[in-house]
Protein backbone atom coordinates (compact mmCIF):
# COMPACT_ATOMS: atom_id res chain seq x y z
CA UNK A 1 0.00 0.00 0.00
CA UNK A 2 1.42 3.34 -0.95
CA UNK A 3 0.09 6.74 -1.69
CA UNK A 4 0.25 10.32 -0.65
CA UNK A 5 0.80 10.52 3.06
CA UNK A 6 1.18 6.75 3.58
CA UNK A 7 4.30 4.60 3.99
CA UNK A 8 4.98 0.94 4.64
CA UNK A 9 7.89 -0.23 6.76
CA UNK A 10 9.08 -3.68 7.83
CA UNK A 11 11.23 -4.90 10.68
CA UNK A 12 12.39 -8.09 12.36
CA UNK A 13 12.25 -9.11 16.02
CA UNK A 14 13.36 -12.33 17.70
CA UNK A 15 11.15 -14.41 19.90
CA UNK A 16 12.62 -16.69 22.55
CA UNK A 17 12.58 -20.36 21.43
CA UNK A 18 9.33 -22.21 21.97
CA UNK A 19 7.23 -19.11 22.66
CA UNK A 20 5.18 -19.03 19.44
CA UNK A 21 1.90 -20.12 21.01
CA UNK A 22 2.29 -17.70 23.90
CA UNK A 23 3.21 -14.82 21.59
CA UNK A 24 0.09 -15.51 19.51
CA UNK A 25 -2.11 -15.83 22.62
CA UNK A 26 -0.96 -12.48 23.98
CA UNK A 27 -1.59 -10.77 20.66
CA UNK A 28 -4.97 -12.46 20.30
CA UNK A 29 -5.79 -10.76 23.60
CA UNK A 30 -4.16 -7.40 22.80
CA UNK A 31 -5.44 -4.70 25.08
CA UNK A 32 -8.05 -2.50 23.35
CA UNK A 33 -6.35 0.63 24.72
CA UNK A 34 -3.06 -0.44 23.09
CA UNK A 35 -4.77 -1.03 19.75
CA UNK A 36 -6.39 2.38 20.04
CA UNK A 37 -3.05 4.04 20.88
CA UNK A 38 -1.44 2.50 17.78
CA UNK A 39 -4.31 3.61 15.56
CA UNK A 40 -4.30 7.11 17.05
CA UNK A 41 -0.53 7.31 16.44
CA UNK A 42 -1.09 6.73 12.73
CA UNK A 43 -0.94 2.97 12.18
CA UNK A 44 -3.24 1.94 9.33
CA UNK A 45 -2.27 -1.73 9.06
CA UNK A 46 0.11 -3.79 11.22
CA UNK A 47 0.92 -7.44 10.60
CA UNK A 48 3.41 -9.71 12.34
CA UNK A 49 4.51 -13.03 10.85
CA UNK A 50 6.43 -15.82 12.60
CA UNK A 51 9.14 -17.98 11.04
CA UNK A 52 8.84 -21.00 13.37
CA UNK A 53 12.19 -22.42 12.23
CA UNK A 54 14.17 -19.37 13.37
CA UNK A 55 11.77 -17.82 15.92
CA UNK A 56 12.09 -14.57 13.98
CA UNK A 57 9.10 -12.27 13.82
CA UNK A 58 8.64 -10.17 10.70
CA UNK A 59 6.45 -7.11 11.04
CA UNK A 60 4.97 -5.04 8.22
CA UNK A 61 3.36 -1.75 9.15
CA UNK A 62 1.54 0.75 7.00
CA UNK A 63 1.28 4.13 8.64
CA UNK A 64 0.60 7.75 7.94
CA UNK A 65 3.72 9.70 7.04
CA UNK A 66 2.79 12.18 9.79
CA UNK A 67 2.56 9.39 12.39
CA UNK A 68 3.42 9.97 16.05
CA UNK A 69 4.74 6.49 16.85
CA UNK A 70 7.92 7.97 18.36
CA UNK A 71 5.75 9.28 21.21
CA UNK A 72 4.38 5.83 22.17
CA UNK A 73 7.45 4.59 24.13
CA UNK A 74 6.81 7.33 26.69
CA UNK A 75 3.24 6.17 27.32
CA UNK A 76 2.24 4.00 30.25
CA UNK A 77 0.34 1.55 28.01
CA UNK A 78 3.37 0.89 25.79
CA UNK A 79 5.65 0.49 28.81
CA UNK A 80 3.26 -2.06 30.35
CA UNK A 81 2.95 -4.02 27.08
CA UNK A 82 6.70 -4.20 26.57
CA UNK A 83 7.26 -5.29 30.17
CA UNK A 84 4.69 -8.06 29.72
CA UNK A 85 6.30 -9.23 26.45
CA UNK A 86 9.93 -9.08 27.64
CA UNK A 87 9.92 -12.64 28.98
CA UNK A 88 9.14 -14.19 25.59
CA UNK A 89 11.25 -12.14 23.19
CA UNK A 90 14.61 -10.46 22.91
CA UNK A 91 14.41 -7.04 24.52
CA UNK A 92 16.72 -4.43 25.98
CA UNK A 93 17.00 -3.66 29.68
CA UNK A 94 14.16 -1.14 29.28
CA UNK A 95 11.97 -3.97 27.84
CA UNK A 96 11.96 -2.40 24.35
CA UNK A 97 11.95 -5.26 21.84
CA UNK A 98 15.15 -5.62 19.84
CA UNK A 99 14.12 -4.52 16.37
CA UNK A 100 16.04 -4.55 13.08
CA UNK A 101 14.67 -2.50 10.19
CA UNK A 102 14.34 -4.40 6.91
CA UNK A 103 15.29 -2.87 3.57
CA UNK A 104 12.71 -3.09 0.79
CA UNK A 105 13.97 -5.02 -2.24
CA UNK A 106 10.79 -5.72 -4.27
CA UNK A 107 7.32 -4.23 -4.52
CA UNK A 108 4.39 -5.19 -6.73
CA UNK A 109 1.27 -3.09 -6.54
CA UNK A 110 -1.96 -3.36 -8.50
CA UNK A 111 -2.61 -0.36 -10.72
CA UNK A 112 -5.13 2.15 -9.46
CA UNK A 113 -8.61 1.42 -10.71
Amino acid sequence: MSGAGIETVAFRMIMNPGQGAEYRRRHDEIWPELSEALLQAGVLDYRIFLDPQSDHLFAVMTRRVDHTLADLPRTEIMQRWWAMMADIMQAGPDHVPVQVDLDPVFHLEAPAA
